[in-house]
């Protein structure tokens, strides 16, 4: 046996010690920082708008003079008008709950979201692990100076997890610091 394969098979990298339960970090004491407010309030004036769509074209269809309705269809209509206006309020309502329950935090090895209104969710990526990082703004987004930050984990089609609601500065500062500290843990 040669002498390197001698000190490999001496001192091995390779370690799978066991670890003491108390001793592992508690992500319960991670310090989570809320989204932007602004993020609730365009969720429901997005769900304002589709509702809004949606009975202006139930009520087009019910008063346009070009053909005849049926008369059931017809009497349908308060039917229709009534679900768009409920299902459009337990969405907004689900916002207003859902929304102020998002948060993150990013530490040096790992960044983190919790959200979830009944079925709460930790998601912890490493940094490490990151493959891509990406600032989207839809256009209420960039309206109200807003951005998400999505995490692509490596291997992974899907992003790992996506942080909505967050000002451009911070997303963008966010998605550099990701960047810049994704090979740190690899030397």
């Amino acid at each position: 046996m040669t002498d390197s394969v001698q000190s490999t098979a001496q001192n091995p990298v390779f370690s799978n010690n066991q670890l003491n339960v108390e001793d592992i970090p508690n992500l319960q004491t991670l310090a989570l920082l809320p989204i932007s407010k602004k993020y609730r309030a365009i969720n429901i004036f997005s769900i304002g708008l589709i509702a809004l769509v949606l009975l202006s074209i139930a009520t087009g269809i019910k008063y346009q003079p070009f053909w005849s309705i049926p008369e059931d269809l017809l009497k349908a209509y308060p039917y229709i008008v009534t679900a768009i206006v409920a299902l459009a309020t337990i969405w907004a309502l689900y916002h207003v709950f859902a929304d102020v329950r998002i948060f993150y935090a990013i530490r040096e090895q790992d960044i983190s979201k919790q959200s979830g209104l009944i079925f709460r969710k930790l998601s912890c990526q490493p940094i490490l692990r990151v493959q891509h990082v990406e600032v989207n703004r839809g256009p209420l987004d960039r309206w109200a100076g807003l951005a998400s930050l999505q995490v692509f984990s490596a291997g992974g089609e899907m992003h790992t997890f996506e942080i909505p609601g967050l000002t451009l500065d911070k997303a963008e500062q966010l998605r550099e610091f990701i960047l810049a500290h994704k090979d740190i843990g690899a030397r």
